[in-house]
């Protein structure tokens, strides 16, 4: 083999080892960036439960005033009547 077709594979070879590094380094950064958004994404998933559910709460607060807002409405038109 010619001392330039030898360059040019150990050339490619350079360039390749490069970016295998380069992708296995990008691969790297996403799994350690991952493992910290799990954490982040727990977090936001269970403050969204807890809004949720306090909401939730608030909704069956008000249907239940409505209900005896309801209740006295009817009472009251009860006695006008009377």
């Amino acid at each position: 083999m010619s001392a330039r077709i030898r360059s040019g594979l150990y050339f490619k070879e350079a360039v390749m080892d490069r970016f295998v590094k380069l992708v296995l380094s990008a691969a790297l950064v996403a799994a350690v960036s991952a493992c910290g958004e799990k954490k982040e994404s727990v977090d936001v998933q269970k403050v969204m439960q807890e809004g949720m559910q306090k909401e939730k709460s608030m909704m069956e607060g008000a249907q239940k005033n409505v209900e005896g807002m309801e209740k006295k409405a009817a009472e009251a038109k009860e006695e006008a009547k009377k």
